[in-house]
């Protein structure tokens, strides 16, 4: 077994910077979806964008509620094992309409709320940003095997006992990220900085501009499900492509992302609407938050959690999400005249 390597690291807020004007290449398998259509990839596609995290529960439901998940590796550093701490997926106490629902749920709205004065039960994750997970060099990303037929590999190079709850979310993110691609749909798992420019760049065209949009919490808050008001008219972002990426549990950071086609010519209306919305809370918090309106819904799993939040059927209104605040959405800026 070769030896542990020592991680340099981006964290999340750097990233955002650098993206904006960081230049290198190539990427991790990227898979485009020609012809399948099943419903239950549609499924798995759209449930990401809600909370990826909603699917590992299973996973940790041996864990003692104290108990925190971690993602452990050795180093040859100074400091010898390093420990990062995988998301402890911990939820905030339901509204009373949403008994028996996770709450966890509530971060779908519908058009008809993009109003200011609508007031609604969001759900944020509060993750540490600065303790998870950081982007690593493509270097030592490519060096490192990311692949399911690897799996016995990577436990050994990690150090986790196989049936642990570190060697379930390794599984689960590298089985996801090998998911064929639903039709239209285009999507990897970047694991490095460059592997997640090079993926924009290929859906946006090389020579594009692009933004990165993320839901920031301007104050801190210990509450995880709390009614928040929109304050200002939502400002939709105007853009023919968005690529949506999110993290998944891993010893480093792993970002799935996806791409679906979308119409948004004179005469067609785009799949996807992207939007930036200020929320103050009951409690005194604010968020900047991004989020995306899903236009077309008459293709989706009818077993979809949204329309059962919602209480509407596929294909009779859009649907919206909010996104947590670990995850990034990529939009093409206006080509300059």
């Amino acid at each position: 077994m070769p030896p542990a390597k020592k991680f340099c690291s981006l964290p999340l807020y750097a990233l955002v910077l650098v993206l904006l004007s960081a230049q290198e290449n190539r990427a991790r398998k990227i898979t485009t979806g020609y012809g399948k259509d099943s419903n239950e990839n549609m499924v798995v596609l759209q449930q990401h964008a809600m909370d990826n995290h909603l699917q590992l529960q299973t996973a940790y439901r041996e864990e003692s509620h104290e108990q925190k998940l971690q993602f452990k590796y050795n180093n040859n550093d100074d400091h010898g094992h390093h420990i990062q701490k995988l998301r402890n997926h911990e939820h905030g106490h339901s509204s009373s309409h949403m008994d028996h629902t996770d709450p966890a749920l509530n971060v779908f709205f519908t058009t008809n709320d993009l109003v200011v004065g609508k007031t609604m039960p969001i759900y944020f994750p509060r993750n540490d940003l600065s303790a998870s997970p950081r982007l690593l060099p493509r270097e030592e990303a490519d060096s490192i095997p990311f692949s399911a037929s690897q799996i016995q590999y990577l436990l050994d190079y990690f150090s986790f006992s196989k049936g642990s709850p570190q060697a379930k979310a390794i599984e689960y993110t590298l089985r996801q990220c090998e998911l064929e691609p639903i039709k239209g749909e285009t999507r990897f798992c970047a694991t490095s900085l460059e592997s997640m420019l090079e993926f924009a760049r290929d859906i946006f065209g090389f020579d594009a501009r692009f933004r990165v949009l993320t839901t920031t919490h301007i104050t801190n808050s210990t509450i995880l499900l709390q009614n928040y008001t929109i304050l200002e008219t939502p400002k939709q972002i105007f853009a023919p492509k968005m690529i949506a990426c999110h993290t998944m549990p891993y010893p480093y950071a792993v970002f799935y992302c996806h791409n679906q086609e979308s119409k948004n010519n004179h005469n067609q209306e785009s799949k996807n609407n992207v939007f930036e919305i200020s929320l103050g809370s009951e409690n005194g918090d604010r968020v900047e938050a991004a989020a995306v309106c899903h236009m077309d819904t008459s293709r989706w799993d009818r077993d979809h959690a949204a329309f059962s939040v919602l209480k509407i059927e596929p294909g009779t209104s859009p649907v919206c999400h909010f996104f947590p605040a670990d995850n990034l959405v990529w939009v093409p800026l206006p080509a300059k005249i």
